[in-house]
């Protein structure tokens, strides 16, 4: 009887869950886990982005576009410059190759001569001679051709150390054509990944939000839209100071609406130092190619001189450029998605200004 009771003692509790129950149970645990770490996360979280954060950021990354364009055209205009004096130094070197092969022909057919005639003794030639006045002047004139010859051998070794420092400095020009196109890579790759930045953003705004942003930015710029409807294309009052500044002028007002474009040109597209060079080459006038190459290609004038014509730069780093077309508005290509306008100058922090004729 007390084995009995002791053995019932010794008997296992009950199991609360066995079987599919316990596996029942052990999913609701780990969801109930799960969400619970879920919850602690986004309590965590960086608060989400603002509309005005993300419209702020926007205009960030496109600055920071243009910044790079304006390095991407300097070293595309540098690689430019560097394939054309490699070009130049290989074709230099290429004639003057040519005239040392003719030389060398020359000194061979000189020594196979000299190397014919060179057996038999000069005094024999002499005593054999039926006319030795005739041989007396041959032998003079040989004389004669021998310094010509060693002449002509100091002139070929020259010829063949121009040739070698030509090839040289053919060598350090590709190099630096080479740096060239690495830096034109790295600037070209950042304007991509800014702009693709920049659509990203813009993405996550709904479609009032992104038209707001439009209409802002259009309003910052003096525009109205995206083409020339809602711009005003009205000639200005003040005009311009001499026949050249007057076509730069003509031709910025043609490019009114046509859509910015990084690294354009011109004629269907362009960006900011595009526009200015197109606009002023139509003038005959060569200017260079960057905002801040620009900037010191005239005579540098005050705020309050300004006269159409005139180049306005933009930011502490030189970064924008317009052209001045008086009353205080200047022509100029935005950013991508804003097309050439019209914009007041106060709009963006003023650098300052180049008259360039």
């Amino acid at each position: 009887m007390a084995a009995h009771r002791e053995a019932a003692h010794r008997k296992p509790g009950p199991r609360l869950f066995a079987g599919p129950a316990a596996r029942t149970a052990a999913t609701l645990a780990l969801a109930g886990a799960a969400a619970a770490t879920a919850l602690e996360g986004a309590a965590q979280a960086d608060p989400q982005v603002t509309p005005a954060q993300v419209k702020a950021k926007v205009d960030r990354l496109y600055h920071d576009a243009e910044v790079a364009t304006e390095k991407y055209n300097g070293a595309k205009e540098q690689a430019a410059a560097s394939e054309k004096s490699l070009d130049a130094l290989r074709d230099e070197a290429a004639r003057r190759t040519e005239r040392l092969n003719t030389a060398r022909d020359a000194l061979g057919s000189f020594a196979t001569a000299q190397y014919r005639s060179a057996g038999i003794d000069p005094a024999v030639r002499l005593a054999l001679s039926s006319d030795p006045d005739q041989y007396l002047e041959r032998a003079s004139y040989e004389d004669r051709a021998g310094d010509r010859q060693a002449g002509a051998i100091n002139g070929v070794r020259r010829q063949i150390s121009d040739i070698a420092q030509l090839r040289a400095r053919a060598e350090d020009e590709l190099t630096d054509l080479a740096t060239r196109r690495a830096e034109l890579a790295k600037h070209k790759d950042s304007v991509r990944t800014k702009l693709a930045d920049a659509r990203k953003l813009l993405a996550t705004l709904t479609a009032d939000q992104r038209a707001d942003y439009e209409h802002s930015a259009d309003a910052a710029h003096g525009g109205g839209g995206g083409g020339r409807a809602g711009r005003s294309t009205a000639r200005g009052t003040v005009a311009a100071p001499n026949a050249r500044a007057a076509q730069a002028v003509d031709f910025a007002y043609g490019a009114l609406g046509k859509p910015y474009v990084w690294g354009a040109t011109g004629p269907s597209s362009f960006d900011c130092s595009g526009l200015t060079q197109a606009a002023w080459r139509a003038a005959g006038v060569s200017l260079p190619r960057t905002t801040y190459t620009q900037i010191n290609a005239g005579q540098p004038v005050s705020r309050s001189e300004l006269v159409p014509g005139d180049l306005v730069f933009f930011y502490s780093g030189v970064t924008h450029v317009g052209l001045y077309i008086g009353g205080g508005q200047m022509i100029h290509a935005p950013r991508p998605g804003a097309p050439v306008r019209i914009a007041p100058i106060s709009e963006m922090p003023f650098a300052g200004a180049t008259r360039v004729a």
